[in-house]
């Protein structure tokens, strides 16, 4: 199973750690973190920029939780190299 997160919205590091810790409990083994970026001014704003050494430690914490997988930066999206981290059953926590 995996699972994706958009960062960015307001959410606090704790509901994040707990959030992967709750994915994991029920199975989840891939995860990607990514930036949510509002697609235009009448959607909902973005409230924070993540930096990307934020989104290193992220993929640390996931991969220290047990994620087999985990693809984290400002443009990861959902599916962001997905063929890869299902083929090796890794992820990629430094990316573009």
């Amino acid at each position: 199973m995996k699972s994706g997160l958009m960062l960015g919205l307001g959410e606090t590091k704790k509901e994040i750690i707990q959030t992967l810790k709750d994915l994991k409990l029920v199975g989840c083994m891939y995860l990607t973190l990514g930036q949510y970026l509002a697609p235009s001014e009448k959607h909902f704003p973005v409230v924070r920029f993540v930096p990307p050494e934020e989104f290193d430690e992220l993929a640390e914490t996931a991969r220290l939780i047990g994620f087999s997988g985990v693809a984290a930066g400002p443009l990861v999206r959902s599916s962001y190299r997905a063929d890869q981290m299902f083929e090796t059953g890794q992820g990629m926590s430094k990316v573009a």
